[in-house]
């Protein structure tokens, strides 16, 4: 499937033809249905995709084995780029598989994240200030030694496998009209936006911080924008992917959220759900409870919280 300008994109058959190959290898992540009103929310029950259960913490281990079972020269060895959760993923999926793995992060990332990487075997280096520093030496460590680069969220294995969240959730849960989705550099929206698009309404949501689906809407392409804030080592590329953009006729809106609601977000799921979920995580749910998104009486609202890379956070 491709857009005007060519560029291929995934669709819904290119994402079931990944689930076949990777099934085996990752979660199917449980939802939670919650009265609205635990929240302090009028309306109908809520329904949360618990994906932060996946194996190394985020959604992003869907990508990285689809990556690393569907790429030629993955057995190699691979290279990734990432502001932690990305860079786990990858380290997990590698060592399953028994391939070598070669993980790049920026000094802004989490420590349990970077503790993480490590805990898998990856081989990791820590440097730059922020993600697209990581990126530019982990292409030159790849170029220099021949090894193959698994994209953080612009590469279409990449989306093929985050496009399984999608499925998952509707299967699961079919009576959701609208799914809220955290963005960052796009590979989850964006591989949501190929498999369900059109069957539900998806809106996504990103930090004032780092508007990368949000600016690329005005502007009518991708644009840098700058990065900073609580959620930036995982929502903070620094501009929307090439393909996620090309799918945005699939997502509905972007709506914008602070970093105070955020991290009054991960407290309220702590408080109602006993949840502990990393900022990015929790940014959805910020979209429903400051007032950014409101849903119509009778909707259907689906939640994803789609990360808990974290140390442990007292909400005190």
């Amino acid at each position: 499937m491709t857009n005007a300008t060519e560029i291929a994109v995934p669709d819904r058959n290119a994402i079931l033809a990944a689930e076949a190959v990777i099934r085996p290898h990752i979660r199917r992540t449980p939802v939670l249905d919650t009265p609205a009103a635990d929240f302090g929310l009028s309306g109908a029950p809520l329904n949360f995709k618990l994906e932060f259960m996946q194996h190394s913490g985020t959604f992003k281990a869907r990508g990285a084995f689809a990556n690393l079972l569907m790429r030629k020269g993955a057995e190699r060895g691979v290279v990734a780029a990432s502001g932690g959760n990305h860079g786990a993923a990858v380290a997990y999926a590698a060592m399953k598989l028994g391939i070598r793995a070669h993980i790049y992060v920026p000094r802004i990332s989490s420590p349990a994240k970077i503790e993480r990487i490590k805990q898998y075997g990856a081989e990791i280096t820590v440097g730059g200030e922020a993600y697209a520093d990581a990126y530019a030496a982990s292409q030159a460590f790849a170029r220099e030694h021949g090894l193959i680069e698994v994209h953080a969220y612009d590469g279409y294995e990449t989306l093929c496998g985050q496009g399984m969240v999608g499925l998952e959730w509707l299967e699961q849960a079919p009576e959701v009209d609208t799914l809220l989705v955290a963005v960052g550099g796009g590979g989850l929206i964006g591989g949501i936006a190929a498999a369900v698009g059109g069957r539900v309404r998806i809106v996504g949501v990103e930090p004032e911080n780092a508007p990368t689906l949000f600016e690329a809407t005005k502007a009518g392409r991708p644009v840098d924008v700058p990065v900073s804030g609580v959620a930036a080592d995982s929502l903070g590329a620094r501009r929307i992917g090439q393909l996620c953009f090309a799918l945005s006729g699939h997502i509905d809106r972007t709506v914008l959220v602070t970093d105070e609601a955020i991290v009054a977000a991960q407290k309220t799921v702590w408080d109602v759900l006993r949840l502990v979920v990393e900022p990015g995580g929790a940014a959805a749910m910020a979209a429903l409870l400051s007032g950014r998104y409101v849903p119509a009486p009778d909707e259907r609202v689906g939640v994803l919280l789609c990360g808990a890379n974290t140390t442990a956070v007292k909400f005190e």
